[in-house]
This record gives C-alpha cells, structure tokens and sequence, in this order.
C-alpha cells in the first residue's frame, strides 16, 4: 500500500544517481557501447528512481492499473563509454502533468557527461493502455521533487 504520510527529506530533491558497469554484451566489437544499450541503461535509472521512493512499477500496476510509457526521447551522445567503464546515470524531474512526466537523464563516467536525454513519459491504464492520471499520492510526492527546466 503506498503511503499517505510521505515527507520529503532534503536530499529528496538531489538528483537521483543509479550506477551500472559496461560489460561485453554491452559493446560492439570495438569495446564501445552500442547507441541501443543507452536507453537500457536511462530505463533501469528511471525503474529504480521509482522504486526507491516506494513506487516500485509491479506495485503500480497491480494496486493501481497504472504503467509508465516512453511516449518520446532527445538523446544527445556526446562522448563514448567503453568496455568495463563505471557508470553513472542520473534521473531529475523536470515537469509533472497529471497523465505525464518530462524527465532529464544524464550518463557520466568519471564525472564526464557522456549522454544526456529528455524522456517524456505517459501514465497508462495497465489493462487498456489508455492514458490516465497518476495516483494522487504520487502526484503530490513528485511535485515535492520536481526541479522545472534549467
């Protein structure tokens, strides 16, 4: 059950960071990571920003009906990561709708920008896909943490 007496603690509002390593099935047979491997990495930072604020996405879509949709995606590559290369991917709300998210994603290595995006997201019903608001509870914690266009 989510709860309904969530605070938001100060370090709430930091960017959410979500680690991941490079490995071989992640690169070309240069030892670069492939273009697609990207949005692998952007989706599993998304997943666990969710779930380390309670909303993990089995929960929604069983107690809720709700799933969350790529609807569109900016990528800009900037610099290549490589075979075995430490990662960090980085999720900040940008705007809420009530049916919808805009979230900014960066990828970096060593504090190098390699990667950064623009999700847009969809709420959905889980059974119809049909867009639909996002529970109230949630929708009021994420607006504790939406940090608007910079």
């Amino acid at each position: 059950m989510i709860s309904e007496s969530r605070i938001p603690t100060p370090q709430s509002r930091l960017p959410f960071s979500w680690p991941t390593r490079v490995y071989w099935e992640d690169t070309d047979a240069g030892g670069v990571v492939y273009h697609a491997q990207y949005l692998a990495f952007l989706e599993r930072a998304r997943t666990e920003w969710l779930r380390a604020r309670g909303y993990g996405q089995e929960l929604l879509r069983v107690e809720h009906g709700l799933v969350f949709a790529v609807r569109s995606m900016r990528i800009d590559f900037r610099a290549p990561a490589r075979l075995d290369d430490a990662l960090d991917v980085s999720v900040v709300l940008r705007q809420r709708r009530h049916a919808s998210l805009v979230i900014a994603q960066g990828i970096r290595c060593d504090g190098r920008l390699l990667l950064d995006a623009e999700v847009k997201v969809a709420a959905l019903d889980a059974d119809g896909f049909r867009p639909r608001g996002i529970p109230e509870t949630l929708y009021e914690e994420l607006g504790s943490i939406e940090q608007g266009a910079q």
